[in-house]
């Protein structure tokens, strides 16, 4: 059995399909999936059924993202924020009309359930975004940090370029990474830096790698770090503009 994490999908549910379909994913494969699976492209609704349908074949973690919270206040209570709306809340208010998945009660089901935050047996951490305390992922952290938290990320950035220039890691490691053997997280898009490609930072791996924008989604195997990529979003939605 592997375990494979995803990235942020952003609606893209034919990128989806693609890289499931390129990674070979089976019923024995456990995944992970980061958060952010709605708001961008314009199968929000779809992306959602199909992961729906995938719980039921296979082992998955669903991890909340920012975007996964907005979606479910809308579906659940039908809140809508201006923030939201013009960062892809409309495509997704959209495929969700559109197809008339809306009243879907297993779709609020799924939102309901989204889980902040999931450890494994070998103490990997998996995150949408991030988290503050020094003492790790913990009940004293703000809720919301899980999923908009990017002070993470930076001092993994950070943490990376001082250990490769001293031999005293443990000295200046940010103790945040020491509770983990890995975090996985997605939130920032790897294209931000000109990458294409998951980045390992330090202990950290960012899967993101932009589906949102100009990028692709990404599967990583976890245990062998082999990665498999759907193509760019823009070509899978020529008529669309996703959150370009």
């Amino acid at each position: 059995m592997r375990t494979l994490v995803i990235g942020d999908i952003h609606g893209g549910y034919r990128a989806l399909a693609q890289v499931l379909e390129r990674a070979k994913v089976t019923p024995e494969d456990k995944l992970i999936f980061l958060g952010d699976y709605v708001d961008g492209w314009g199968e929000s609704a779809e992306t959602i059924q199909k992961l729906i349908e995938l719980s039921k074949t296979n082992s998955c973690v669903f991890i909340r993202g920012n975007h996964d919270l907005w979606c479910g206040l809308w579906l659940d209570k039908g809140a809508t924020n201006p923030v939201w709306v013009a960062h892809g809340g409309k495509e997704t208010m959209h495929s969700y009309i559109q197809s008339g998945m809306i009243t879907k009660n297993s779709h609020k089901q799924f939102f309901n359930e989204l889980q902040n935050y999931y450890i494994d047996s070998k103490n990997r951490l998996f995150v949408h975004a991030g988290f503050t305390s020094m003492h790790g992922v913990n009940k004293e952290e703000y809720e919301s940090n899980y999923y908009w938290d990017r002070t993470l990320w930076e001092a993994a950035l950070l943490a990376d370029k001082v250990a490769k220039k001293t031999l005293t890691n443990m000295l200046t490691s940010p103790k945040r990474f020491r509770h983990y053997k890995e975090i996985y997280i997605g939130h920032t898009p790897t294209t931000n830096y000109k990458i294409s490609k998951p980045i390992k930072a330090y202990n950290l791996w960012n899967i993101d790698t932009g589906a949102a924008f100009t990028g692709k989604l990404t599967i990583l195997d976890i245990d062998t770090k082999e990665c498999w990529q759907s193509d760019s979003l823009p070509s899978l939605y020529p008529d669309e503009k996703g959150r370009n």
